[in-house]
């Protein structure tokens, strides 16, 4: 069994509610209140400014040319075209850029961003993946998920352009290199070893669940 299947397994549990979290489903059906996702846009944007850090991070850690060269091409994908495209997309729900650069992150927010960071600093390129991929992997499955559940609802007005980014085989095809990068990088090693890849990837498995929840509540900071 492939290390990537073990993990896929193992998350089966938390995928399934998140597929059932009444955002996500709010998306697929279109009965999501825009203030909520209005909320996601900011979280996500200041979420997106470090998650690109650890690409870069990425690049310093990899073992060859050929790996920092594919970490470097989607840190340049993420910062120079998601991130313009996500400021477009916030502009069809009249969210101005300067909202957007002038956004704080929520406790939950902070705290994922920053386990992330930590593990990808302190740790190997295999615990970097496996930190960041729950990111890349769940969206993917969520948009297939939704696709597949609700047949219209790549033509929603609001949602539909999302579901058919994150469905789409552009976006599969990132999730995929770093499936094959984390499987070739785990070849041979210790249970030991691999536990500890495997707790990063269900920790931020659940702080993707959370951050649904987060912005889904509108949490925002006590004091």
């Amino acid at each position: 069994m492939k290390f990537t299947d073990r993990l896929f397994e193992a998350v089966h549990p938390i995928w399934e509610q998140t597929h059932m979290h009444p955002f996500v489903t709010g998306i697929g059906d279109g009965t999501l209140p825009k203030e909520s996702f209005i909320c996601y846009m900011k979280q996500d944007y200041v979420f997106l400014i470090d998650y690109a850090k650890l690409f870069a991070m990425g690049t310093v850690k990899a073992k060859s040319l050929e790996t920092m060269t594919a970490f470097a091409g989607i840190l340049h994908e993420t910062l120079h075209h998601e991130m313009e495209l996500h400021r477009q997309y916030a502009e069809r729900f009249q969210i101005t850029r300067e909202e957007l650069e002038n956004t704080k992150a929520t406790p939950t927010n902070l705290a994922y961003t920053r386990y992330m960071l930590s593990a990808a600093h302190s740790g190997s390129l295999e615990e970097l993946i496996s930190a960041l991929l729950p990111c890349m992997w769940s969206y993917w499955e969520i948009g297939k998920h939704l696709k597949h559940r609700y047949p219209n609802s790549e033509i929603h007005p609001f949602y539909g352009e999302w579901i058919r980014m994150y469905s789409s085989e552009e976006f599969g095809s990132l999730t995929k290199w770093l499936l094959d990068l984390l499987d070739d990088l785990t070849e041979g090693k210790s249970e030991r070893e691999l536990r500890i890849l495997e707790d990063h990837f269900l920790t931020t498995s659940r702080f993707e669940y959370m951050f649904w929840d987060m912005v889904y509540a509108g949490e925002e900071w006590k004091v």
